[in-house]
């Protein structure tokens, strides 16, 4: 029989060291590869909470329409998402007058921070709501003189995802209005640096200018010449060109809000006419040239019942 081992024997075996459930905490991933945590340059100094001083652009759109939405605008609204590679597009949503509190919790459960709505009114109008999630402020357009990628047809070409400039018109710093919408514009449309589906390459032009209290919308492509004799050298910008890519349209503002689709109005647009109304004097001007025929019609009844004819003495010569 085997001997039993003593309780002082038992105690005296060693024990094996228990695994940290923890797992190693990854380091952080870099465009030039995986950061080590070690290593920290002057550039970028910790905090002792681990974060960088250095703010990190984590800019996020929701692109989305509502129901009933014509092809017209849909392919707008797919021109745009393939510009801006920092969206995420979402299913259509219900336009009613709960949409607000609806997009607010879709921007929440897409953790992003700004939503671009495109609503379609009776199949011909399009209005475009530009908000900042969840506090706001928001902005409600009127898009018109819509033309698409797919209609223009132009020469214009750029990469996909590749992170664009702005240039705003001096305009923009005329009001307090225009000056909230430039920065609500820079940040919507602005790439965010070192996002991980952009590249980092700045080969076309977002152009935004006021013409008659519109906003109108470019997209132009820096062409540069590509032959090895023709390289530029830094800061040789009179052989750039722009191309233009598309897609154009024009952003009428009609209210801006303090909230996130909805709240206090902060500015309403005085020169603003809704396309009902136009539809409406269209329709009364045509009712006008009806009236004034049947008003004519009338009139020459009246003056052939008051001017008789003389009867002619040679109406029934060839009846024989």
């Amino acid at each position: 029989m085997a001997k039993k081992r003593k309780r002082s024997e038992a105690a005296q075996a060693v024990v094996p060291p228990k695994k940290d459930d923890v797992a190693p905490e990854r380091p952080a991933r870099t465009l030039l590869g995986w950061k080590d945590k070690n290593v920290v340059n002057q550039d970028d100094e910790v905090n002792e909470n681990g974060h960088s001083p250095v703010f990190r652009n984590k800019e996020k759109v929701l692109v989305t329409c509502s129901r009933r939405i014509i092809y017209r605008y849909r392919h707008l609204m797919l021109n745009v998402v393939s510009l801006l590679p920092h969206c995420k597009k979402d299913n259509k949503v219900e336009s009613k007058e709960t949409k607000g509190a609806t997009l607010n919790e879709l921007v929440e459960l897409k953790n992003c921070s700004s939503c671009l709505f495109f609503e379609c009114r009776k199949a011909k109008d399009l209005f475009l709501w530009m908000s900042k999630c969840p506090n706001g402020p928001s902005v409600k357009f009127l898009v018109s003189a819509v033309h698409t990628m797919e209609e223009l047809k132009l020469t214009g070409n750029h990469l996909k995802a590749s992170r664009p400039l702005l240039t705003f018109s001096t305009n923009f710093e005329k009001d307090a209005h225009w000056k909230l919408l430039k920065e609500m514009l820079l940040q919507i449309f602005e790439t965010p640096k070192d996002h991980r589906k952009s590249k980092p390459f700045h080969d076309h032009v977002f152009v935004f200018s006021i013409v008659d209290d519109h906003i109108w919308f470019r997209n132009y492509q820096i062409s540069v010449p590509h032959n090895e004799s023709d390289k530029l050298p830094r800061g040789g910008l009179d052989k750039m060109t722009l191309v233009e890519v598309g897609p154009r349209f024009c952003l009428n503002p009609i209210k801006i809000f303090g909230g996130s689709f909805g709240g206090p109005t902060l500015y309403e647009n005085p020169f603003y006419v809704s396309p009902n109304q136009i539809r409406a004097l269209e329709k009364r001007k045509k009712a006008g040239k009806f009236a004034k025929k049947v008003k004519a019609k009338t009139r020459r009844k009246m003056h052939e019942m008051a001017n008789p004819l003389e009867p002619d003495e040679f109406a029934d010569m060839w009846k024989d």
